[in-house]
């Protein structure tokens, strides 16, 4: 360990002295020891970035909770109740329960995708955090799904807020919402790496206008969110049904109403399958930006 220590220190320091330069820690931080550990994700090494994000996040908790929960009962306030007054039910429920049950996913997005996008992109770029973490016994995919399951566990507790602000506006609970949590879990990992990996292909900040604009927005409203795909064309039904997003809406739903196992199966498996595939390619656009 001392050698791998001192070789390191070595190739940080440079020719005679001169000041550490970023790349060249990037690519110390990948030590033998941490190279032969490529694709075996080690508890000790995720643990230990959870916990850093953990005890940074005490100190930023209020703004944070303030803004990814009252975004979204705002977006709930507003349809349940501004369009409620001009349309009553949709497929069978009450619009206010239809919008409660919906604004979940919106939670969630909102509270994994963004903090993912913005907050690899400063850590990387300006903070250089992750040439620190990497120098450790972590390398880059544990590095990449700790960050992910630390957003996916807030998205899917502020997910739940939307839920417990309908119920006080009339929505029944049910055993099924016990789930919601890991539902917006799920998603909630899916759309973290989505941004994880927007950052590390994104050479300025700048150009994340660019994905809110084409991919995101349109993303949030055609989930069935606010009104049901059925009302749309054929074209944006079809895009709908690979929108994660409405696999989000229709599961929350479902578990706040009854449960339609064989779609709920399709659901549920479209949502696994996006979060692993957005994992993969988190790390491969993280890697490509950390290691060099």
């Amino acid at each position: 360990m001392s050698r791998v220590t001192s070789t390191a220190g070595s190739s940080l320091r440079g020719p005679e002295g001169e000041t550490p330069r970023p790349e060249l820690a990037r690519t110390a931080g990948r030590n033998p020891s941490s190279r032969a550990r490529i694709g075996r994700l080690e508890g000790s090494a995720i643990r230990g970035v959870l916990v850093r994000e953990f005890t940074n996040f005490t100190s930023y908790w209020r703004s944070t909770t303030f803004s990814s929960t009252i975004d979204p009962t705002i977006y709930l306030l507003a349809f349940g109740f501004g369009f409620g007054t001009l349309v009553s039910q949709v497929n069978g429920l009450d619009y206010v329960d239809f919008v409660g049950t919906g604004v979940v996913a919106t939670a969630v997005l909102f509270s994994s995708v963004f903090p993912s996008m913005f907050g690899t992109f400063v850590k990387y770029s300006f903070q250089h955090t992750y040439d620190a973490i990497l120098a450790a016994p972590v390398d880059t995919e544990e590095l990449v799904t700790a960050e992910a399951l630390w957003m996916a566990l807030r998205a899917g507790t502020y997910g739940c807020v939307p839920l417990l602000v309908a119920m006080v506006f009339g929505l029944q609970p049910s055993l099924g919402m016990l789930l919601v949590p890991p539902i917006a879990f799920i998603s909630g990992f899916g759309w973290s790496c989505f941004g994880i990996m927007i950052a590390g292909l994104l050479k300025s900040i700048d150009n994340f206008n660019y994905v809110t604009s084409t991919v995101i927005t349109p993303t949030f409203l055609v989930a069935g969110t606010f009104f049901p795909l059925s009302g749309l064309p054929e074209w944006a039904q079809i895009a709908g049904n690979f929108n994660p997003l409405h696999h989000t809406v229709e599961l929350v739903r479902h578990a706040a109403f009854g449960w339609d196992v064989g779609a709920d199966l399709l659901h549920l498996g479209a949502l696994v399958l996006f979060a692993i595939v957005m994992w993969r390619l988190a790390i491969r656009a993280m890697e490509r930006k950390l290691v060099t």
